[in-house]
């Protein structure tokens, strides 16, 4: 008898039954579902800090401008102006560039992603140092800045 209980064990099957496997690959798809949107969000958003930071030199050049050249009003801070550089069109390789009255816009390529022409906007708040400056644009309802 101790023999025949030996040999039941040694021919039972090891391993997952079917329905235990369904049930783990329905729980990774259901992650997978709720975690790929807001990873796509994510990395958007990480892309997007390229915009932020290109309005960086923009954003420099008009303190200096507005510190060394003392302009009378905000009107006389615009592109290609007392040292600003001039502006930059928006291509499928270049984010676009303008300075208007103060107000630095970054206008993202036109690359056929998600981002496609979205603006982020510095808004300075006079021509008396130090400046204030006000963030804007589509960015922000979008959640992208």
């Amino acid at each position: 008898m101790k023999t025949l209980n030996k040999m039941n064990n040694v021919n039972k099957a090891k391993g997952f039954t079917l329905i235990e496997l369904m049930i783990v690959v329905a729980i990774i798809g259901i992650l997978a579902a709720v975690a790929l949107p807001a990873y796509k969000t994510y990395s958007d958003r990480a892309k997007f800090a390229e915009a932020v930071l290109a309005a960086t030199p923009l954003k420099s050049t008009i303190e200096v401008a507005v510190q060394t050249k003392s302009p009378a009003a905000l009107a006389d801070l615009d592109g290609s102006k007392l040292g600003i550089p001039v502006d930059v069109a928006v291509t499928a390789a270049d984010h676009g560039t303008a300075v208007l009255d103060g107000a630095i816009t970054i206008t993202w390529r036109t690359d056929t992603t998600d981002l496609d022409g979205i603006t982020y906007t510095l808004t300075a708040d006079g021509v008396t140092a130090p400046i204030t400056w006000t963030q804007g644009g589509t960015c922000l309802a979008n959640g992208y800045c």
